[in-house]
């Protein structure tokens, strides 16, 4: 049995409960984590609220994100044993990691360093492996090229200033209000552009000296993407990751066709699913998690009995980076 957080209906953040839940034996792939630390992301918000673009069917769990000990593994894993420290990447939608024991597809655990913390682990793999999926596997971003980033002040938007950075591009953070400037900063963003408060347009063509960035990572949609097409350069690339804007995402197809762009989608489990980009992911974010040029960062932890809070806090959209929940 595990303490795990189920909704039988969907709504605010209330209608989370914690229940005692039967965690089967692992299958030959699998593993019984006995999780110490949960990452959140706003898709869980999302699937909670019956937002989500697939409704999840009741009673439902959530997680996509975690970090703990292994107590038991399958008949086929390999070079994994009981006690090891790992991270969940996530990949397999409806594992349910929002509780004390899960099980977990071995080929998505990673281990995790004894000098890094079970709240750092678990609030690594979600950001960190999407800005990686966009930026590096598909846009191929590299030094002298000019990325901004919406969302900027999420776990991902961070993720994707430091991966920016680690490979010389330059990365210029899009956030509504000047309030996070100063933060994005410090966390690396070569710019701020506050775009409640300056006109977009006019900034990035003077940031850019009128050529527009190389690549737009966009988690917004919304009617500012129309705008995000006016600001890329010719030949760009705009990458969507996210919806968070409840509006429709207008397609403007005179800038699309007039400027040769390539507006281009993706979900982090396909990445997951292929063996190949999987390996590529964890070297990558590995390595640099080692050097230290990438580090996750931490907005709020809340203890597992406040999962209801943790939500509600998500909810402000107060929070610089991640918001995690020990167990």
């Amino acid at each position: 049995m595990s303490r795990s957080v189920r909704f039988h209906e969907f709504g605010g953040p209330e209608v989370l409960r914690i229940e005692d839940v039967v965690v089967p034996d692992p299958g030959p792939n699998e593993v019984h984590l006995r999780i110490k630390a949960i990452g959140l992301n706003r898709s869980e918000v999302l699937t909670r609220s019956g937002k989500s673009a697939t409704k999840a069917i009741l009673p439902a769990q959530l997680g996509l994100e975690a970090a703990g000990v292994i107590e038991a593994f399958g008949s086929d894993v390999d070079g994994l044993a009981v006690g090891d420290r790992v991270a969940v990447i996530p990949g397999e939608l409806g594992r349910g990691y929002y509780g004390e024991l899960a099980l977990a597809p071995a080929r998505t655990l990673v281990k995790v360093p004894h000098n890094q913390s079970w709240q750092d682990a678990a609030a690594t793999w979600m950001a960190f492996g999407t800005a990686w999926t966009g930026l590096i596997e598909i846009a191929r971003l590299s030094a002298g090229r000019t990325v901004l980033i919406t969302a900027a002040s999420s776990s991902t938007g961070l993720a994707a200033i430091q991966i920016a950075r680690k490979v010389g591009a330059t990365p210029i953070a899009l956030t509504r209000t000047s309030a996070k400037a100063a933060a994005l900063l410090e966390a690396g963003a070569a710019q701020v552009i506050a775009t409640e408060e300056q006109d977009l347009v006019a900034e990035v063509a003077r940031l850019t000296g009128g050529k527009g960035a190389n690549v737009v990572f966009d988690a917004v949609g919304g009617p500012t993407f129309e705008k995000l097409t006016e600001v890329t350069a010719t030949g760009g690339l705009l990458i969507v990751y996210g919806r968070l804007s409840p509006e429709a995402t207008p397609l403007p197809l005179g800038q699309v066709l007039w400027k040769d762009l390539t507006v281009r989608g993706f979900g982090l489990p396909t990445t997951v699913a292929r063996d190949d980009k999987l390996a590529a992911l964890k070297q990558f974010i590995g390595e640099g998690l080692a050097s230290g040029e990438l580090r996750p960062i931490i907005a709020k932890t809340f203890p597992f009995d406040e999962i209801v809070a943790a939500h509600r806090y998500i909810e402000t959209g107060a929070q610089f980076g991640k918001v995690v929940v020990t167990v």
